[in-house]
C-alpha cells in the first residue's frame, strides 16, 4: 500500500510539472524578443540537459503500469513545446523579413538628385575648336610616338648635337637615341619623311620638357603645330591662315602681326603676336600696354629640312607653327595660372560646363 501511494505521488508530481512547464512556456513564448532568446528557450526545455529530458529521467520512479501513460504526456508536450517554438519562430523571422525590407526599400518613383557628372577639360574644349577650325580648312589631325627617336625629334628638324636644345636640362633622356618628345615637331618629320606632297596637317599632342612647375611653366604641356607643304607656299599663306584661327578662337576683331625670330625648323622665322583678347588692344596689364600679346611661333619651313625628309626644296615651299595648347585656353577663358588646369579640383571644372556644345 505504500508503495502505490507513493506511486500515485510521481504521478501527481509529473502531471504538476508538466502543467507548470506549459505555463511557462506560454509566458516564455509571449516575452521573447529575438531569435537568439528563442533558441535558447528551446535548449532550456526541449535539449539534452533541459526540462522535459529531466523529467524522462524521473519516470523510474514510476510502476511499470504508469510509465506509458507518463512517457505519453511528456512526448505530447515535446511535439507540442516544438510545434509552438517552430511557429513562433517563424513569426519571427517574418516580421524581421519584413522590417528589413522596409528599411532596404527602394522607390523608384521618388525624385533623387542627379549624380555628380564630370566636366570637359578646358584644353579639351579649346583643342576641339582648334581642330574644328583646322580642318574646316583642310588640314588633316594627325598623331605620333610621345616616346620619339633623336633623329626626328632633333636631327631631321635641323638641330644639330651642339645645339642648345639639346642640352639635358631641356630634354627628358631615355638614352642617348630614345627621348620624350620635346614638341610635336617629330610627327611633321615623319610625315614628310613618308608622304609626297601636298601635305597639308595638324599635330596636336603631349610634349615634355624639363621646367619647373610654376603658373605659366610645366614639364608636360600639349602642343598643336601645322604643317603644309605644296608649291607656291608663301609667307602671306602662314598669316592668312593663322589670322583665320585667331578670330575663329578670340573674336573677327583680332589682328596677326609678326615678328622676327630664329627656329632651327623654319626660315624665315617669326614670333606671331594676337591683339590682345583681354583689352583688345587699347593697352592693358596682361598685355603691358603694348595692345599685343605673343601667342606663337612661326615661319616657313628651312629648304634643308625638306631635303634631309626628301622633299625637292627647288619645287616645294612650305610654312609651319607651334601654338602652345595651355596658352592659347588660358588667354580664352583668362586662366592666370597654368596649375589649375592639372589639379582636378572639381570647382575649377565645373565652370566650363556650359561651354559644352549639345549634340
Amino acid at each position: 500500500m505504500p508503495n502505490e501511494w507513493a506511486c500515485k505521488e510521481d504521478t501527481m508530481s509529473i502531471r504538476d510539472e508538466l502543467n507548470r512547464l506549459d505555463e511557462e512556456m506560454e509566458k516564455a513564448l509571449g516575452n521573447l524578443d529575438s531569435l537568439t532568446a528563442l533558441e535558447a528557450l528551446r535548449v532550456m526545455m526541449l535539449g539534452k540537459k533541459g526540462q522535459l529530458t529531466a523529467m524522462m529521467r524521473m519516470m523510474g520512479q514510476l510502476s511499470a503500469e504508469e510509465r506509458p501513460q507518463m512517457g505519453q504526456l511528456i512526448n505530447e508536450r515535446r511535439e507540442r513545446f516544438t510545434r509552438m517554438l517552430d511557429e513562433r519562430q517563424q513569426a519571427m523571422q517574418k516580421k524581421e523579413r519584413e522590417l528589413r525590407l522596409q528599411m532596404e526599400r527602394l522607390d523608384v518613383t521618388e525624385p533623387k538628385p542627379l549624380p555628380e557628372i564630370g566636366s570637359v577639360h578646358p584644353n579639351t574644349l579649346v583643342l576641339n575648336e582648334v581642330v574644328d577650325c583646322f580642318t574646316g580648312m583642310g588640314f588633316e589631325v594627325v598623331e605620333g610616338p610621345e616616346v620619339e627617336l633623336d633623329h626626328f625629334n632633333f636631327e631631321l628638324l635641323n638641330i644639330p648635337k651642339n645645339h642648345p636644345a639639346r642640352d639635358a636640362q631641356d630634354t627628358f633622356y631615355i638614352d642617348d637615341n630614345v627621348v620624350l618628345r620635346t614638341h610635336t615637331s617629330p610627327v611633321q618629320a615623319r610625315t614628310m619623311t613618308t608622304r609626297k606632297p601636298p601635305i597639308r596637317i595638324i599635330c596636336p599632342g603631349r610634349v615634355y620638357r624639363a621646367d619647373e612647375v610654376d603658373a605659366t611653366h610645366s614639364p608636360v604641356f600639349h602642343q598643336i603645330e601645322g604643317l603644309v607643304i605644296d608649291e607656291g607656299v608663301s609667307m602671306g599663306d602662314l598669316k592668312a591662315t593663322l589670322a583665320a584661327f585667331a578670330r575663329r578662337l578670340y573674336g573677327s576683331d583680332i589682328h596677326v602681326r609678326f615678328r622676327p625670330s630664329f627656329f632651327p625648323f623654319t626660315e624665315p622665322s617669326a614670333e606671331a603676336d594676337l591683339t590682345c583678347v583681354s583689352c583688345r588692344g587699347k593697352g592693358c596689364r596682361i598685355c603691358k600696354g603694348t595692345g599685343w600679346i605673343e601667342v606663337l611661333g612661326c615661319g616657313m619651313v628651312n629648304p634643308h629640312v625638306l631635303e634631309m625628309c626628301g622633299i625637292d626644296p627647288k619645287r616645294y615651299s612650305g610654312f609651319a607653327f607651334g601654338i602652345g595648347l595651355e596658352r592659347i585656353t588660358m588667354l580664352r577663358y583668362g586662366i592666370k595660372d597654368m596649375r589649375l588646369m592639372y589639379e582636378g579640383d572639381l570647382r575649377f571644372l565645373r565652370q566650363f560646363r556650359e561651354d559644352v556644345k549639345e549634340g
